[in-house]
């Protein structure tokens, strides 16, 4: 079977609204590769050196590929698309010098080949993410978290996943109910797991991501643990008595996690707020430096105290907490 690739050069910060636009479009995978310039902060802690850069993509840069069927109106596709990149300046999303072009290639190459850019990874001391199809042989204590992200959002291997893991990391205790909204792979909702949580309910309103996710979350032997679910936050909260008594996860909760765009974080602070049992934490992931100072300050405008700020590159994640009833 023949499909078309389209590659799209744009910058790292636009690389998730992008990608979002070519599975809307309806893409049958995207891949992203972003620059391996030296001058990009690197995992050092097991002593790694690097010499020569990953590849020649110019730093800040990214390329994306997505994969249509061969029925595709390539032209009109990328004529669609155009106005939708040029928008994201309405949102402080810089895409740059964007350049699209596409080829026709066959099923083989695209359906496997991104693959070979997905090995294990060490997220943190103790999570390592491993791709299903590789073989890896764990130290004593590690974490490990099987993912086979398919065609939804969720390596770990993005600042703000890795983020996301690393303060779960520090904020789950032990036996915690947690939600996860914007699922994607999964990867956060079993992470918290992992980690401890007793429960995880991770949401999604893309049916792809509910089916990656859930088929994710069982290859972890999570099923019995985690409820995945095709809603955002409000639905979940807007549902009825019996509907929220058949879920594992029924707020308020200890924690919730959301790794998505700054844009979207603060439509949803105040449902956020209420899923929350007093003293909760709500961790706020996927937020570009630009954006630091209006979602602080749309958190503390709802209630929250921000206890915690963590950053990777140009990216941060918020820790905020709901207060104590008095």
């Amino acid at each position: 079977m023949k499909w078309y690739e389209i590659t799209i050069a744009t910058t790292e910060i636009a690389t998730e609204m992008i990608s979002n636009f070519l599975h809307e479009s309806g893409a049958g995978g995207v891949s992203i590769e972003e620059s391996g310039t030296l001058n990009k902060p690197r995992d050092t802690s097991f002593g790694q050196w690097y010499d020569t850069p990953l590849n020649d993509i110019p730093e800040g840069q990214a390329i994306i590929k997505g994969y249509f069927s061969e029925e595709t109106d390539m032209e009109q596709l990328i004529h669609n698309i155009k106005p939708r990149v040029e928008g994201l300046h309405e949102f402080g999303i810089d895409p740059g010098n964007v350049e699209y072009s596409y080829i026709e290639v066959d099923d083989e190459d695209w359906a496997t080949a991104w693959k070979d850019y997905f090995h294990p990874i060490r997220i943190t001391d103790r999570i390592t993410i491993k791709p299903t199809w590789e073989n890896y042989e764990p130290e004593d204590g590690e974490l490990i978290i099987e993912l086979d992200p398919g065609m939804a959002f969720g390596t770990g291997t993005h600042p703000t996943t890795s983020l996301c893991l690393k303060t779960l990391e520090n904020v789950i205790k032990g036996g915690e109910e947690v939600i996860d909204v914007g699922t994607g792979s999964g990867v956060l909702a079993i992470g918290a797991m992992k980690l401890g949580a007793k429960h995880v309910l991770a949401l999604d309103l893309d049916p792809v991501a509910v089916s990656s996710a859930t088929e994710n979350v069982s290859l972890n032997g999570l099923s019995d643990n985690v409820d995945v679910h095709l809603s955002d936050l409000l639905g979940v909260l807007r549902q009825d008595s019996d509907k929220l008594e058949a879920l594992k996860v029924k707020p308020p909760v200890d924690i919730v996690v959301a790794n998505i765009l700054a844009e979207i974080i603060m439509l949803f602070i105040d449902d956020v707020y209420e899923a929350l049992r007093p003293d909760g934490t709500y961790i706020a992931s996927g937020i570009w430096k630009n954006k630091e100072d209006v979602v602080e300050q749309a958190l503390q405008a709802a209630g929250f105290i921000i206890e915690n700020k963590f950053r990777d590159e140009d990216w941060l994640a918020f820790v905020a907490r709901k207060p104590k009833v008095e």
